[in-house]
């Protein structure tokens, strides 16, 4: 099981009102996928804004520039009680609008896309190499698929 803490940090995130309850479903999915639904696992999230991801950005990967979605993995800390802490997600909510608009995606999906792609970096997945880019994807298709949410890489294939 996977549970959230979600943070609304900046304003906008009105015009997605379930965001809380699709970024748990989301989670599931990401969690459910990568073999670890039975794990007792919890995340925080984060709406914030453009303004405060860039400086997220900035400070913890160099780039200053807004971006949709930032992952920040716990250390593991073996030997604590509860439920494992695998870190936190931050998504920028005008980014967000701005590529589900410019890619014609439903606002909801897009997120929840964005919530399965940070859980699934929190669980030690990524895109570095084209191997596990591959990997990833798939990873996220499969969970998007679960949520009847369609392949966001269709329109991608070269």
């Amino acid at each position: 099981m996977i549970t959230l803490d979600t943070v609304t940090e900046a304003g906008g995130w009105d015009g997605l009102p379930d965001a809380e309850a699709l970024a748990q479903r989301a989670a599931e999915a990401a969690a459910g996928v990568a073999d670890m639904a039975d794990e007792d696992l919890e995340v925080t999230v984060m709406l914030t804004d453009d303004k405060s991801i860039r400086t997220l950005n900035r400070q913890w990967r160099g780039k200053d520039k807004p971006t949709n979605v930032l992952s920040f993995p716990a250390p593991e800390q073996p030997g604590l009680e509860g439920p494992r802490h695998l870190g936190d997600i931050a998504l920028a909510y005008e980014t967000l609008v701005r590529e589900a608009e410019e890619e014609s995606k439903p606002l909801a999906d897009h997120f929840a896309h964005l919530v399965v792609h940070g859980v699934l970096h929190l669980l030690g997945y990524d895109h570095e190499t084209d191997e596990e880019a591959d990997v990833m994807e798939a990873l996220e298709v499969k969970a998007l698929a679960g949520l009847g949410i369609a392949d966001p890489y269709r329109d991608m294939a070269a």
